[in-house]
C-alpha cells in the first residue's frame, strides 16, 4: 500500500475563505492536489489564476512535489498594486 500524505488547500477570497483537506499518495504534485480537491469547481469563474499558487507563502508551480503537512495556497489577483494604494492614501 502506498504511503499517504495529508495536504491542506486554502483560497482567501474577498467574501469567503475556502479550505479543503485531501490525502494523496507520496510524490504527488501541487497540480494533483488542486485537481483532486475540486476547488476549481467550488470557485467557479471567479477569475482565479491557477498558476499563482504557493506553499506556506512561497510561490511554486504545478509540478512541485508535496510533502506531508504542506498548505497549498491559491492566490487571487490584486485589484491594485499595494505601493500605488499607499501613494493614493498619502495624497488624500
Amino acid at each position: 500500500m502506498a504511503e499517504l500524505i495529508h495536504i491542506d488547500l486554502v483560497f482567501a477570497g474577498v467574501d469567503r475563505v475556502l479550505r479543503k483537506s485531501v490525502q494523496l499518495e507520496a510524490g504527488a504534485t501541487v497540480g494533483d492536489a488542486l485537481r483532486v480537491s475540486g476547488m476549481e469547481g467550488d470557485l467557479g469563474a471567479s477569475g482565479v489564476d491557477w498558476s499563482h499558487v504557493g506553499i506556506f507563502g512561497r510561490l511554486v508551480d504545478a509540478t512541485t512535489t508535496l510533502r506531508d503537512g504542506d498548505r497549498v495556497e491559491v492566490y487571487r489577483a490584486l485589484k491594485i498594486d499595494p505601493k500605488e494604494a499607499r501613494r493614493r492614501r498619502a495624497r488624500k
